[in-house]
């Protein structure tokens, strides 16, 4: 839909004068793209009270610019994962998991029995994103998010966010509420506004979905989330795998491109049965059934720990696309299991 040039006042915006700044990829000023904006979430139907608590004052953010612009690029060879992994679940956090896990219990056996999902790994995902709530992030969500679709690298990103961002407000979140990372994600699991209003669930029975306070929504999200990614219930994460001496990972290299993603996934195997792995003579070091599809991976070469891994590993790299995460989301959930 072609945006409509509407003059400033007849937005109900205040938009403050800002210096001039080498920053965005577009042509026009911020002042007039927040009118664009503001006519693209008129045609969604956002409500005119949304859109002036949203854009009204808003100023771009350099330091946003400056955060986005220094986002590591692709590496010709990912580091090793065990470093990572002894830094990211250490006994520390998995502490921290275990007592949350433990004084939750009765509410999270509940969600895991609604959605499907291991407790276990929805505490750990709870951990990794914001160490269990006590660091959600403190920017202004609709300053970061109109910078960076403002910037416009990833403008139909951000932009999209930006207006479900008043959407949220439209569905009674406050405006003061609205404050979080650098990239526009939030609360205790650190959803986007399109994930909020699409996953967020009311796990305490209150009507709402507050995943900035309440442990028990944090926990339905988070397990609506991958039950909406294709979480196959009675199936772990991935196990650890024996390999024999002289098995080459290379050998079963896979021949299939990812649509997304594909860095990671290019470092899997191709997709075998458990009980088509054990005929090569790779043997799982944990739970899983004879017929579950899983792909080998061993990602720090001969010699170092492997793993199979199932369809919910998978999953779990819909929520960030990085096996260095995935990895530390599944071990800290085995531990937080013990």
């Amino acid at each position: 839909m072609r945006s409509l040039r509407i003059p400033s006042m007849a937005l109900g915006l205040i938009l403050v004068p800002m210096p001039a700044m080498q920053v965005s990829a577009q042509s026009e000023s911020f002042p007039a793209y927040l009118q664009q904006v503001a006519s693209h979430a008129r045609s969604q139907g956002v409500s005119e009270t949304a859109i002036t608590s949203v854009l009204s004052g808003l100023t771009p953010n350099e330091r946003v610019i400056a955060l986005d612009t220094a986002q590591p690029g692709r590496q010709t060879a990912p580091p090793a994962l065990a470093p990572y992994i002894s830094q990211h679940v250490g006994s520390s956090i998995i502490g921290r998991g275990r007592a949350r896990y433990t004084s939750l219990a009765s509410i999270s056996a509940q969600i895991e029995r609604r959605y499907g999902v291991p407790a276990p790994i929805l505490f750990a995902i709870w951990g990794h994103e914001t160490n269990f709530g006590s660091y959600t992030g403190d920017f202004d969500l609709a300053r970061s998010l109109a910078t960076l679709a403002w910037e416009g690298r990833r403008r139909a990103l951000f932009e999209g966010e930006l207006i479900a961002l008043m959407k949220m407000v439209d569905r009674g979140v406050p405006r003061s509420q609205l404050k979080g990372s650098w990239a526009g994600a939030f609360g205790y699991p650190q959803f986007l506004p399109s994930v909020y209003l699409r996953l967020a669930a009311d796990g305490d029975g209150d009507g709402r979905a507050d995943i900035f306070n309440s442990s028990a929504d944090t926990l339905a999200s988070i397990a609506n989330y991958f039950r909406d990614a294709g979480w196959r219930p009675g199936q772990p994460w991935g196990v650890r795998a024996s390999v024999p001496g002289g098995f080459s990972v290379d050998s079963y290299a896979t021949k299939l491109a990812a649509p997304s993603c594909d860095r990671v996934h290019a470092r899997h195997s191709q997709w075998k049965t458990v009980s088509q792995w054990r005929a090569l003579g790779v043997s799982p070091q944990g739970a899983i059934g004879g017929n579950v599809l899983a792909s080998l991976f061993q990602p720090d070469g001969p010699g170092t720990p492997a793993y199979l891994l199932t369809g919910n590993y998978r999953v779990i790299l819909q929520y960030n696309c990085s096996n260095y995460y995935a990895m530390s989301v599944g071990l800290l959930a085995d531990e937080i299991s013990r």
